[in-house]
């Protein structure tokens, strides 16, 4: 896993929800993980002029075209 998604992906552990049943708090951490992701590519997306924002997202997650 990319050194980015690991970061991003304690960033959600340590900040969901936790539930009544496992289930639920498992849904909480993928919503939490999924939204700092999308939180970081529109982070990288603001930074694109001049460039093509996708190239930056993917570069950035370590993710070849």
């Amino acid at each position: 896993m990319n050194a980015q998604v690991k970061a991003i992906w304690n960033r959600a552990a340590s900040s969901h929800v936790q539930a009544e049943t496992s289930f639920q708090t498992q849904q909480n951490f993928l919503a939490r993980f999924a939204e700092l992701i999308v939180r970081e590519c529109a982070n990288i997306a603001v930074q694109a002029e001049p460039y093509k924002a996708n190239d930056l997202i993917l570069k950035h997650f370590g993710i070849e075209q």
